[in-house]
């Protein structure tokens, strides 16, 4: 862990989009906030940003296409359903029990589940627009039949769809992502009490691509090379 640094302020944010719809030559027509930070633990800023990403004289991008996703900040996640904007919210669940969640999820051990989803709830009660559960699928930690049946009874009080990823192996850690054929299984369980499930095909497994791994490669080889030159 790289620890925390600052938080960006609402012009960083909506630059980051104009130099990204610069380079490309294209429009920017969906956003995600997610990534190494939490974006509700930067709520004001991140909401000032939205406000002008979505407003016809900013960006123009409709609120519907625009998601938050959070590890689970439950006092957030309530201020957030006040807000007007009819936006997405994704939660990173990665654990359908408190004894499996505070194992991946240390925020877990200040709102657990039940805090979690009564929050999600609120929020539900609130907004038009489904919620997502975001889950990790890690071998032999997450991945069991018990699980899936319990993340099933989770989202289906929330009426909420479930987006299945697979892990990707992180420098230092010992965990694993599941075979193929347990990831399929942990799907198919899902789908089987009738909750919308995908399961994520993603990339950047080869290339220590999660949120967070390239920056930490990067610094840890500029830190090498600066040891290096100092010798």
């Amino acid at each position: 862990m790289e620890g925390f640094s600052r938080n960006l302020t609402a012009n960083e944010i909506v630059d980051q989009l104009i130099a990204v719809e610069r380079a490309a030559g294209e429009k920017i027509d969906n956003v995600v906030f997610m990534g190494m930070g939490e974006p509700l633990a930067n709520l004001e800023n991140m909401l000032r940003a939205i406000r002008i990403i979505n407003a016809e004289w900013g960006l123009g991008i409709g609120a519907r296409h625009i998601t938050i996703s959070t590890s689970g900040l439950a006092p957030q996640i309530r201020e957030l359903a006040e807000e007007p904007l009819q936006i997405r919210l994704a939660v990173s669940l990665h654990g359908a029990t408190d004894e499996v969640r505070n194992r991946i999820m240390p925020i877990n051990r200040r709102y657990n589940i039940e805090t979690l989803l009564s929050a999600c709830d609120y929020y539900k009660a609130h907004k038009k627009q489904r919620l997502t559960f975001e889950y990790i699928l890690i071998a032999d930690v997450n991945d069991s039949d018990e699980q899936a049946r319990v993340l099933s009874r989770h989202a289906y009080r929330l009426s909420a769809k479930v987006n299945l990823i697979p892990y990707n192996r992180v420098s230092g850690l010992p965990w694993t992502r599941p075979s193929e054929k347990r990831q399929e299984k942990f799907l198919s369980i899902l789908r089987d009490q009738g909750i919308p499930a995908t399961l994520r095909r993603e990339k950047g497994h080869d290339i220590d691509a999660a949120c967070g791994q390239l920056r930490l490669q990067t610094e840890r080889e500029a830190a090498s090379k600066h040891v290096i030159s100092k010798l």
